[in-house]
């Protein structure tokens, strides 16, 4: 009988009695055990008697299956073989929502219990499990969820204080404000919403790697005045420039300030941002220009900072030009007349209000229906569109557009299309 029984247990039978399963379940074979302990219909009463069964190998199965009982968690995490208690982690996680410290059901008692016994194993590997598989449940227990974010591991607090919706600003606070382990800031300040309160704390801190990865977080709820404390630390901390330069909102004060220090390659980001009011973007073109003007006079790579230079001086004439009302189809018509690419460049950016990259991408690839579009949007006539396929993309005529009776080659969906598709 015993032979038949293991015969239909190897061969995957997907029923047994339960007369069967307890004379397998005492089989002298641990591998017999083993695989009855996995099988996903075997009794409860059954997983329960093998979870205290003297083979590691049969309890890892135990501990793995759906199917175990609830009374048999708190035995499992605290398992002498970390495996067991590593199986059970991950397992036990989706039994986790909606369980409190206070339950009273005898079973949601033992998995609640089985949790906080594995939050506090001594075993980093099963906490850091366990962490992982919680990190974005949303009605995870909270306990559990900061005794995780206390965790004197990296690895185990860092998915819960970077993902879990369950900590609260308070939480992440009292992590802030504790003696957090190195990385825990970091977690935090990649979270996919950090509030003010929460932003400040961070900036408040000496951890660099933390306020560097906060700034570029384009999410992150950064005041103006607290970008701008961190902007009067940054001058010899080159891990905020570029992430400081490149916030989705930058306030013309901390923009200027910026421009005092940044590298070259910086400098002409924030000279070509478009978010600062017009008065600031001449004042911060102006501070590029002076600046990349004297990194000519002095540094190496003359020829990168000559170029940089000239386009940051060309752009500052032409924000000039446009608030004296003096940047028109005429001003840009001489310059192209004249070859001043540069100029022409940053004047079609000016009127277009499109960054100077998206007119160098359009000039460069000589795309012929990214500038007509580039005209459209900066006011321009087709009879110049056409002059600037022929001067500044050097087009051939069998390449141009042109337009009918003044109308512009393309519909303004097409042009506006074109815009997007540039990056505009």
């Amino acid at each position: 009988m015993v032979v038949g029984l293991l015969k239909r247990l190897f061969g995957g039978t997907r029923k047994f009695t339960y007369e069967e399963a307890r004379e397998l379940a005492a089989h002298e074979d641990s591998n017999v055990r083993a695989t009855l302990a996995a099988h996903p219909e075997i009794r409860p009463e059954i997983l329960y008697f093998l979870s205290e069964d003297k083979s590691p190998e049969v309890r890892r199965k135990v501990a793995a299956n759906p199917a175990t009982p609830p009374q048999a968690h708190p035995g499992l995490a605290a398992d002498p073989d970390d495996q067991v208690r590593s199986g059970l982690a991950a397992k036990i996680a989706r039994l986790a929502p909606g369980l409190t410290a206070h339950e009273q059901d005898r079973l949601r008692r033992a998995t609640y219990d089985a949790l906080e016994t594995l939050a506090r194993d001594n075993i980093p590997k099963v906490r850091e499990i366990l962490s992982d598989a919680l990190k974005d449940v949303a009605n995870a227990p909270p306990d559990v969820i900061r005794r995780l974010a206390r965790d004197a591991e990296i690895a185990v607090a860092a998915p819960v204080l970077q993902f879990s919706p369950v900590l609260t600003d308070e939480d992440l606070l009292e992590v802030i404000n504790g003696s957090p382990i190195p990385g825990a800031l970091s977690a935090i300040s990649k979270r996919s919403t950090v509030n003010v309160r929460v932003a400040d704390a961070i900036a408040a801190t000496d951890d660099v790697d933390a306020i560097a990865i906060l700034l570029g977080n384009p999410s992150a709820q950064i005041r103006e005045e607290t970008l701008d404390r961190l902007v009067d630390r940054a001058t010899d901390i080159e891990a905020w420039h570029q992430p400081m330069c490149q916030r989705p909102k930058l306030p013309s004060k901390t923009a200027a300030k910026l421009a005092r220090f940044v590298a070259a390659n910086l400098l002409q980001s924030l000279a070509e941002r478009h978010d600062l009011d017009r008065d600031a973007a001449v004042a911060v073109a102006a501070v590029v220009a002076k600046r990349l003007d004297e990194m000519e006079a002095s540094g190496p790579q003359r020829a990168e900072v000559k170029k940089a230079s000239d386009e940051a001086a060309a752009l500052v004439r032409a924000r000039q030009l446009r608030e004296k009302g003096q940047l028109d189809e005429s001003t840009v018509d001489t310059a192209l007349a004249g070859n001043d690419i540069t100029f022409v460049v940053c004047a079609l950016a000016v009127l277009a209000e499109l960054p100077v990259t998206v007119v160098r991408k359009t000039v460069t690839t000589q795309s012929a229906k990214g500038i007509v579009a580039i005209s459209w949007k900066a006011g321009l006539s087709v009879a110049l569109s056409e002059q600037l396929q022929a001067k500044l993309l050097r087009l051939p005529a069998g390449r141009q557009l042109r337009g009918r009776d003044g109308t512009f080659p393309l519909t303004a969906e097409e042009m506006a299309w074109q815009l997007e598709f540039l990056g505009a």
